[in-house]
């Protein structure tokens, strides 16, 4: 769904802008936009004019981005829909088999398989007797995962079990990132027990009907 970018997009800083904290990139697919943020630098992936942008920041306020009062504005602009506000989280990847063992599926009627596939592309689905796993391209064209477990099966240690085998699945060795809610403690901690380290947050727009 969203479209690959070069790492100097995303990563140098802009020539243009009087405000080098915060840059413009083409939005990641038709239809969409992103706001990314990151320690003193944000990313706003969307098809606006840049004066627009700018002129939405007076004061050099790295939250502002991520704020109500600019999304709100966003959405009117492009006539989108901003979804959560989630912390980004990334690993290295790990070399040789996961040891959890993992069923993979072609097809799955999962609701959070069924979410996944609105942001990602070339995905892989593997289920366990106690959860999901997936793993496919998202912003970016990034290697992105998801977990969940089932919810008897929840406190047991699953879920960093999974976000530690995502970490051997995702090809050519390249890192894997994750995207959880600041509110969903438990998922962040068993990301984080499982090796990710927090780099940033970001925002999705999309159509209403992805909300």
């Amino acid at each position: 769904m969203f479209r690959r970018v070069e790492r100097s997009e995303l990563l140098s800083p802009p020539s243009w802008s009087p405000a080098p904290w915060l840059e413009l990139v083409p939005a990641p697919a038709p239809g969409t936009a992103a706001v990314s943020s990151f320690p003193a630098y944000i990313v706003v992936a969307a098809d606006v004019d840049r004066d627009w942008l700018t002129g939405q920041f007076p004061d050099m306020d790295y939250a502002a981005p991520s704020g109500p009062q600019f999304l709100y504005a966003l959405e009117n602009r492009l006539g989108l829909h901003a979804g959560a506000l989630d912390v980004t989280l990334l690993a290295p990847p790990l070399p040789g088999e996961p040891a959890l063992a993992l069923n993979p599926v072609t097809a799955s009627d999962h609701p959070r398989v069924e979410r996944a596939h609105r942001y990602r592309d070339e995905m892989r689905v593997w289920t366990t007797e106690h959860g999901v796993l997936i793993v496919g391209r998202g912003l970016a064209g990034r290697w992105e995962t998801a977990v969940e477990v089932d919810e008897r099966s929840r406190g047991t240690g699953h879920g960093r079990a999974l976000a530690t085998a995502a970490r051997h699945l995702v090809p050519d060795g390249r890192p894997v990132w994750a995207q959880v809610a600041p509110g969903n403690a438990a998922s962040l901690r068993a990301f984080l027990a499982a090796g990710y380290v927090p780099v940033g947050s970001e925002v999705i727009l999309t159509p209403w009907r992805h909300s």
